[in-house]
């Protein structure tokens, strides 16, 4: 009897077994199935749906790349708003396009691309929070009126017109230094120096023989005193040739007794840039005894660099600032473009004149001009410097197109000033650009790959191919 009970027993373990293995065996398969239902085609960008893979990867900033599923709509928006189908494109995001359905090379349907989803091609989306995050701002494209300036940089120097040499016609001895440093201040008239000369000695005995030889042909024939006067006169003008001080020939004239030592007196106003004169020296006609300049007005020598010299006339204003006066402002006229440029920096020398009646500008000091270019463009569409994004090859423009979409433009550009680029072609006026955080943007979004679907000419290269 134990034995049959035994039988039964395992009979029915088994037959429990069985069931349970085979239960097990479908739920096993039926979950094989649900995943490969399930599995994704492949991995987007999670902020660029043009880059994709096929295995799960993640972009630059740790997010993961978004599963696609078979399942998934191909738009956002069901294909009665979509409008009609343009084109289809390959499933696994692949550049080949078709005009009509087909299956790529593992057998999966070609996905259809709409006309208003090619309306978004090329744009770039970001989130509301990222683009508060990231510091977004922008500006609308107006026109406006671009003034280009040249600067350059350069040093107050001696206006050369204005410096005076102080040459004697005789030989003579310096009897006296009135001026015996280099950098003073001396008026026109003043005594530079006292000097002796026995050519001015002989030269005032001559004028005053022929003034007492005049006073004592008085009585006689017209033609004696007519050449009695004029050996006078040639006599007091020969001292006035030498420089001889008026008011010294005046006394030589009135008091009638020669003079033993005269002044040599400055001819101008200015500052003695050198004085080669001692005491108790000899000189020779022509010698230089001071050199003086006249320092009412100085010039700024500035560095122009080749590309800018052409916008450079003569008679254009010039704002100075003087390193040494960080506070004030000099105004001044290009007087002069000299003829030749310096090969070793590529600058022409230009000249400023600058009035200095207060002698505030001193030669050496450091300096530099601002030259307003000369334009006759009327007002230009423009947009600051801080909206473009500039490769080297070429300069884009991210233009907000809606809440959080972007668009690069690939502009021209051509005049820069003010802070802002001149727009000649890429972009219209009402346009709204992003001049704040675009680098960041520019990093977020895998710009590059958004600009590769455009030409030269800024627009998108989704052109489908035939079959």
């Amino acid at each position: 009897m134990n034995k049959y009970i035994w039988a039964i027993l395992v009979l029915l373990l088994g037959l429990g077994l069985g069931f349970w293995a085979g239960h097990h065996e479908a739920e096993l398969h039926q979950s094989q199935d649900l995943s490969a239902e399930k599995k994704p085609l492949y991995y987007r960008h999670p902020m660029n749906s043009k880059v994709t893979s096929l295995t799960p990867a993640k972009d630059e900033m740790g997010m993961d790349y978004v599963p696609v599923f078979a399942e998934q709509p191909n738009s956002a928006i069901s294909p009665q708003e979509a409008g009609k189908i343009l084109y289809y494109r390959h499933p696994m995001g692949a550049a080949d396009t078709s005009l009509v359905p087909k299956k790529d090379e593992m057998g999966m349907d070609y996905l259809p691309v709409y006309e208003k989803e090619l309306a978004k091609a090329g744009q770039i989306e970001i989130s509301p929070e990222k683009i508060q995050k990231l510091g977004v701002t922008t500006e609308v494209v107006t026109h406006r009126k671009l003034t280009r300036s040249i600067r350059a940089l350069g040093s107050i120097q001696v206006d050369e017109s204005h410096v005076h040499a102080v040459t004697p016609k005789f030989e003579g001895w310096v009897q006296r230094l009135n001026v015996n440093t280099t950098g003073a201040y001396v008026k026109r008239g003043q005594a530079l120096l006292e000097i002796y000369s026995p050519e001015l000695l002989t030269a005032q005995q001559e004028y005053l023989i022929a003034k007492q030889g005049q006073q004592a042909l008085n009585q006689s024939s017209p033609q004696a005193r007519k050449n009695s006067e004029q050996l006078t006169g040639n006599a007091l003008q020969r001292l006035h040739y030498w420089d001889i001080a008026p008011a010294q020939l005046q006394r030589l004239q009135t008091q009638e007794k020669t003079l033993d030592t005269l002044p040599l007196l400055s001819p101008v106003n200015g500052v003695v840039l050198d004085k080669p004169a001692q005491e108790g020296m000899r000189f020779m006609p022509g010698e230089l005894l001071f050199r003086i300049a006249d320092l009412s007005t100085v010039w700024l020598v500035i560095e122009v660099f080749e590309q800018d010299i052409g916008e450079v006339r003569l008679g254009q204003i010039a704002q100075v600032h003087i390193n040494a006066y960080p506070e004030k402002q000099f105004s001044g006229k290009v007087e002069f473009i000299y003829p030749t440029l310096t090969t070793e920096t590529r600058t022409v020398k230009v000249r400023v004149v600058l009035p200095n009646a207060d002698g505030m500008l001193k030669p050496g000091l450091y300096g530099g001009a601002s030259l307003a270019a000369i334009e006759n463009k009327p007002d230009m569409l423009a947009v600051p410097d801080s909206a473009v994004l500039d490769s080297g090859a070429r300069q884009v423009v991210l233009v907000q197109k809606g809440e959080g979409r972007f668009e690069p433009h690939v502009v021209k550009l051509g005049l820069q000033a003010d802070g802002y680029w001149e727009v000649i072609h890429g972009l219209e006026k009402g346009d709204e650009v992003v001049t704040h955080a675009n680098f960041l943007i520019d990093a977020e979004s895998n710009l590059k790959a958004a600009l590769e679907g455009f030409d030269s000419q800024g627009k998108p290269k989704l052109q489908p191919e035939t079959p």
